[in-house]
């Protein structure tokens, strides 16, 4: 039979277990042990049989449970006791809080608030609103946050069937499912008005239709998370689905999702300030270009509102405030969409206010060579919107600055304004407890992360070692279980598969690979010679065993055969049980892979991973990485604390490239890492193995994290964002005014200004070190003031073509203006300080104090 209706009753807990419920809404819980205990002694086969899901287990019980739980006064203690801690966690002063909470300007503003836009959050496998590393990146950056005291605010899209649950079939074809998810059985409670009715979001959309939205808050520990829900009666059946799945739908829908993150998502930031005195971010960070409406919408506000501004002074404002960071090292991953449906979406009647559509097209369009005229690009659109923007790594920022150095044409690669903050992970999530309870026995209490990592020597060797071996049968129990599950949904029975209960060996030299199925993640490298790889695996003294996990993109039939091909090796009789795929991996998979493996393998493509954070999540967890030089591993790699597998950069056959790279990955694993895996000592010890271990937990673990991460994104990011919007916003907008009045003069004037002349003194026939060369450049402005401009003279290393490299600048001083008024001499100073063959040349660059980087305009006159 099915219901005709469906209701949701809550679970009412005694006053003495009244605080359970705020325990298990504050997801803190998925990062904090005690909490997880707290709610495993309830029951813990039920904890177990609801996937550590504390919502789960309230609502699961009946009144007697109830009965007996407030009759055992220990349990009620230790809720009380569990209560008090994590109200000491929300309200201690923390990093941020000990380090200026926000640098007070002197017109006595602070950083409050900082809000942080992305499709996807990774919290918890509890709320599966993640598809991969953009999604986990995002999680852990809110935790991490929350953590170090930084007042983050998150906005992102609740997804009914989130992105998809995969399997197998007999033929080893990735299979789709979506079950649906009920935001009234997640750790989720609606934003509602005063009078206790929902908040609903809405949104103009093309032929007199609207997108409506509810909106869910989560509680990341100290911070919240507003996620916006499409499935509302209001909303036509076609809207409803707009937030169905993540990165699902076609037609419009992609386009209204991300107009619903960013123009929906400003709107419940807007909202959630005004029911809850929450202070309005001074800040906004875009998690790649999903969510870039967000900037658009915030001009419409300035536009639009109180400050009356036009568009031009209104993006000034909009600009100083937005970090935006790409994620992607690839053009086919970033979202482009035909100028017409922006047309539809955004010409009248659906316009936002103070915005016209030439002004948004303008914002996406792709108006550089190469550039397609016909597509709006939203990487292009956050790029234009955000004064400050980074990749993550520093091999992904330099990627980044040749992808979009278009935008700022007539400026060197080093001088493209794009930065790099290299991810981290969180340690509380991703370490495994039982490495953080063989700390605190060897270390102490008082242990934080940080410090584990740095006293890591500290722990006996042989308690690693035997601990180690702990989180290889956990990881093996865990995949015993997953496997036979997996082969009973490719139709095989119970009765025959018996042979998975001893699949795996905890003393076995264990692979982990866990990567989405895009095609540069190469998950079938290793398949290159399957002979070879056997051998490998079936080694009668030193084994290995591999265990791989990673969805493809439902749409994605290259990736979904990649992964077929790898199914269908491990189901060869001679290797089955030695190299296993797990379909559906997901975090509660990933938190029993990390620490159970030995080596992490990761062979991407180079230079296509931006920063590749699995690999972190497993060294934090004593594993060592065997890695392409790519994403954050080209950073941090230094040969004692992992391996480096050789690349063919150059060979364009991408066949004979992978022959290549795969014959040195062979290479690595026979003759280096499998040899110092398996050579003992008089004690059973690999030495070597666990030396470079201790190595790599030490000088790499505090890299990795993510409490440095989003510090440097607090202190090269958001307090330099702040204040630039606070220096634009003060006195009625005074500076965003002053600085649009100055970027359209310079844009109208860039034509008429050029170097007449350029001349030197001071030069002999044979130069050296230490003489003094001055130079006198004659340039014409236009209308341009002098103060308006910076010109420098720039003196490098000069090749056979003349190109410089190495390249010092010296700012040339104002010394005259000619009466025609127009022209100009500007003069400088530099002494020569290097040997060798050098060059110089003169430049005009735009200057004004609101300006982050000379290339901000792109904008500069050469000779």
């Amino acid at each position: 039979m099915k219901a005709i209706r469906r209701l949701h009753v809550r679970t009412v807990l005694p006053q003495t277990l009244a605080p359970l419920h705020d325990l298990a809404l504050n997801l803190r819980w998925s990062w904090h042990p005690p909490t997880r205990d707290l709610f495993e002694s309830i029951d813990p086969e039920l904890w177990a049989a609801t996937g550590k899901d504390p919502i789960a287990v309230l609502s699961a019980l009946r009144s007697s449970d109830m009965d007996r739980l407030a009759a055992d006064q220990s349990f009620v203690a230790e809720v009380k006791d569990a209560a008090v801690d994590l109200e000491r966690y929300l309200s201690k002063p923390r990093w941020y809080q000990e380090n200026g909470a926000g640098r007070v300007d002197d017109d006595g503003e602070t950083l409050d608030a900082i809000a942080y836009f992305s499709p996807e959050f990774g919290i918890t496998a509890v709320l599966p609103q993640y598809s991969g590393g953009l999604g986990i990146l995002a999680g852990d950056h809110l935790k991490a946050a929350s953590d170090q005291g930084i007042p983050i605010v998150g906005v992102g899209l609740f997804y009914k069937s989130g992105y998809f649950a995969q399997r197998f079939n007999a033929d080893g074809w990735q299979q789709e499912s979506y079950p649906v998810l009920d935001p009234d059985d997640l750790p989720l409670s609606l934003l509602r008005e005063e009078d206790g009715t929902p908040v609903v979001i809405r949104l103009t959309m093309p032929r007199g239709a609207h997108l409506d939205a509810l909106v869910w808050r989560a509680q990341v520990g100290r911070v919240p998370l507003l996620l916006l829900d499409s499935d509302i009666e209001t909303n036509d059946p076609v809207r409803r689905e707009v937030t169905n799945r993540l990165y699902g739908g076609g037609g419009d829908q992609r386009l209204e999702q991300e107009m619903l993150l960013g123009i929906g998502g400003v709107r419940a930031l807007r909202a959630y300030s005004r029911i809850t005195g929450a202070p309005k971010p001074s800040v906004y960070h875009t998690n790649e270009g999903h969510a870039g409406f967000q900037g658009v919408e915030r001009i419409s506000e300035l536009v639009d509102g109180e400050a009356g501004l036009d568009f031009d002074q209104a993006l000034q404002a909009v600009r100083a405030a937005t970090v935006f960071t790409t994620h992607t090292p690839v053009p086919a991953g970033i979202d482009r969409f035909d100028v017409q449906a922006i047309a539809s979406h955004f010409g009248e009647p659906c316009a936002l206010p103070g915005v016209s559509l030439d002004q948004l097209l303008a914002l996406g369009a792709e108006g550089y060579p190469g550039g397609d005229h016909r597509i709006f690009n939203m990487a292009v659109m956050g790029m234009r919107l955000g004064q400050r923007v980074n990749g993550v790594s520093q091999l992904h920022g330099a990627v980044s600055r040749e992808m979009f150095k278009g935008l700022w044409p007539g400026f060197d690669l080093d001088e493209v304004p794009i930065g790099s903050i290299t991810n981290g992970v969180h340690a509380g999530t991703w370490v495994d407890r039982r490495l953080y309870d063989l700390a605190k026995e060897h270390l102490g209490n008082d242990v934080a992360a940080r410090s584990v990592f740095t006293r890591i020597h500290e722990v006996p060797i042989d308690a690693f070692w035997a601990t180690k071996r702990e989180l290889r049968e956990q990881l093996i129990t865990d995949t015993r279980a997953r496997l036979k599950a997996s082969m009973v949904a490719r139709g095989s029975t119970e009765a025959e598969l018996g042979w998975t209960d001893s699949v795996l060996d905890p003393d076995t030299l264990t692979i982990g690979f866990a990567r989405r199925g895009a095609t540069y993640k190469r998950l079938t490298l290793m398949l290159q010679d399957p002979e070879r790889l056997k051998k490998l695996l079936t080694d009668p003294e030193r084994p290995v065993q591999i265990i791989i996990a990673g969805k493809s993109h439902p749409a994605d039939d290259t990736g979904k055969a990649l992964i077929q091909d790898m199914v269908r090796f491990g189901d060869d009789p001679e290797v089955r049980g030695k190299i296993i795929y797990l379909p559906n991996y997901d975090i509660a998979m990933a938190q029993q892979l990390y620490p159970g493996c030995d080596v992490w393998l990761n062979n991407p493509l180079r230079p296509f991973e931006a920063c590749g954070t699995s690999g972190m999540k497993a060294a934090l967890n004593g594993a060592l990485n065997l890695s392409i030089l790519d994403g954050w591993w080209d950073e941090w790699y230094d040969g004692q604390n992992g391996w480096a597998i050789p690349t063919a950069d150059g060979v364009e056959d991408p066949e004979r490239r992978d022959q290549l790279e795969a014959s040195a990955l062979y290479e690595l694993l026979e003759n280096t890492v499998v040899p110092t895996y398996y050579d003992r000592d008089e004690s059973g010890l690999p030495q070597r193995w666990l030396d470079m271990v201790s190595h790599t937990l030490s000088t790499l673990g505090p890299k990795v994290l993510a409490d440095r991460m989003v510090r440097d994104y607090t202190e090269q990011y958001y307090w330099p964002a702040a204040h630039a919007a606070w220096a634009v916003t003060h006195a009625d907008f005074a500076g965003a005014k002053d600085l649009a009045a100055f970027v359209g003069q310079v844009h109208e004037n860039w034509p008429h200004v050029h170097i007449d002349h350029v001349e030197a003194s001071g030069l002999s026939d044979a130069p050296q070190i230490g003489d003094e060369v001055t130079v006198h450049a004659y340039v014409t402005l236009g209308d341009l003031d002098p103060s308006a401009v910076k010109v420098q003279m720039a003196l490098g290393r000069a090749n056979a073509e003349d190109t410089l490299t190495d390249v010092d600048f010296v700012d040339l001083g104002h010394d005259e203006s000619f009466e025609e008024g127009s022209r100009h001499r500007f003069e400088g100073t530099i002494k020569l300080k290097r040997t060798g063959a050098l060059g110089w040349t003169v430049r005009v660059l735009p200057r004004h104090e609101y300006m982050s980087a000379d290339a901000e305009l792109g904008l500069v006159t050469l000779p």
